[in-house]
């Protein structure tokens, strides 16, 4: 279970960044459903917009 949660989070962030090799795409959705990592995508995205803010907010301070 661990194991799958890295790989989704490493395949995730990959993509997120748009480094993820075309093989690793295909390979990822080949064998699971797509949910996981649509659930990751969000929550990295809400963790980016959360930390720009912060960001922004110590630079204005």
């Amino acid at each position: 279970m661990l194991s799958r949660l890295w790989q989704i989070f490493c395949s995730t962030l990959a993509a997120f960044f748009g480094v993820q090799s075309d093989n690793q795409r295909q390979r990822d959705f080949r064998n699971r459903s797509p949910l996981p990592y649509i659930i990751m995508g969000i929550l990295f995205a809400a963790l980016l917009v959360l930390s720009l803010m912060w960001i922004v907010s110590q630079v204005l301070n």
